[in-house]
């Protein structure tokens, strides 16, 4: 059952990705085409667009759904602790190290999360998460579910030159502008030398972020929802603060410029920054609210709407992306990042980890999250660090 109702939703999923696509590419061409333009026309083909994205959303909710429950172990499984510490090492650092292709016999697996005995150097008494702390998740005599603080974070990892690090440390080639020119030959003439292709070696060196999270189990026992799941999808969003600040720092890094109007963004743009690179504005919420009130000289705003642009907004035919003041700074301090990210940043991805294991002495859980990378200034001159007063 499971099997064939995920296949039809795939189809389903399949089906309505196409019909996005095509009619999001009769409205560009209809949009494109002014002379023939039809603005009533096309505002119903955007709402017939968001509609299809709905269904889309739906069905996408629905499929997790089936493979999540098709997933769903139907017995509860005891696991026992190793208690060898060195073999039951061994086997964690084989699996770690093969990336999960090599498991030994001695470890145990819920799903696709590897069970391992208590890290030692959390303190379940300090840092754990018990039963108390619960309260908003575990009901006594009123089901209670969890609202979550509406807060967008924006994956600035996204937008970097990803390289995935095979090795601890390294250097990453970085092919340099070229500014030479051909030379004019006569006829037959032997072929003059062309300039060679210049490199510029980024090196970086892998860094390891890790924490784990001790969660009793009485909290997961008696939990209204799936405790597990909040407390899991908590970590991934600490994982994305953690690669956000180190790529912010590096943006912060580059050569800064004072923008107090339009004309001083417009000479950035114009004057110091390649006519080649991809520019776009990552910029802080105070940064993007002068740009929200910006007009030209016929009254009119500068920050548009696009269906184009992966955010959504473009200010000046560049689209817009926005973060935290925190992030590229104070609260209330407007910066902003203009150039060509996936340029400018190099992240080097070594590994991304999730593991839960058990342990008898607190009757609970330890949720671990390991991320190991770097992140690099790969070309200078692919941006500039901002400030508008």
């Amino acid at each position: 059952m499971f099997d064939e109702k995920i296949k039809e939703l795939e189809a389903k999923i399949a089906e309505t990705k196409a019909e996005i696509e095509t009619a999001t590419s009769d409205l560009k061409a209809k949009l494109e085409d002014s002379a023939n333009a039809d603005l009533n026309e096309a505002k119903e083909m955007r709402a017939s667009i968001d509609a299809k994205k709905e269904t889309l959303n739906t069905l996408t909710e629905d499929l997790n759904l089936f493979k999540e429950m098709k997933n769903e172990p139907q017995t509860a499984e005891t696991h026992a602790v190793q208690t060898e510490e060195k073999t039951m090492r061994e086997a964690v650092n084989e699996w770690l190290h093969s990336k999960g292709a090599v498991a030994s016999k001695e470890l145990k697996f819920e799903g696709k999360e590897l069970i391992v005995p208590m890290n030692a150097a959390v303190d379940p008494a300090t840092d754990g998460l018990k039963k108390a702390n619960s309260k908003p998740v575990t009901s006594e005599e009123i089901v209670t579910t969890p609202l979550r603080e509406v807060k967008t974070v924006l994956d600035l990892k996204q937008f970097a030159t990803i390289h995935k690090a095979t090795k601890g440390t390294g250097k990453y080639p970085i092919l340099k502008h070229a500014t030479s020119k051909m030379a004019s030959t006569a006829e037959l003439e032997k072929n003059p030398a062309l300039a060679k292709p210049e490199f510029e070696n980024v090196t970086w060196e892998v860094t390891t972020y890790r924490g784990a999270i001790p969660v009793s189990q009485e909290s997961i026992d008696d939990a209204d929802v799936d405790l597990l799941g909040l407390v899991s999808e908590a970590a991934e969003q600490i994982k994305v603060n953690t690669t956000n600040d180190a790529i912010a720092t590096v943006l912060k890094s580059f050569t800064a410029e004072n923008a107090t109007n339009l004309d001083e963004i417009k000479k950035i743009l114009n004057t110091k920054l390649d006519p080649a690179y991809n520019v776009s504005f990552v910029v802080s919420q105070s940064f993007y609210q002068k740009l929200d009130t910006m007009k030209d000289k016929n009254d009119r705003y500068l920050l548009q709407d696009s269906i184009t642009s992966a955010s959504g907004k473009v200010f000046l035919g560049r689209p817009v992306f926005v973060v935290s003041d925190t992030t590229l700074g104070a609260e209330g301090e407007a910066h902003a990042f203009i150039g060509d990210i996936q340029r400018a940043v190099l992240f080097a991805d070594r590994q991304e980890l999730g593991l839960r294991w058990t342990d008898n002495e607190i009757y609970g859980q330890y949720l671990q999250a390991v991320v190991r990378f770097d992140v690099k200034k790969a070309d200078a001159k692919a941006g500039y660090f901002v400030t508008m007063p």
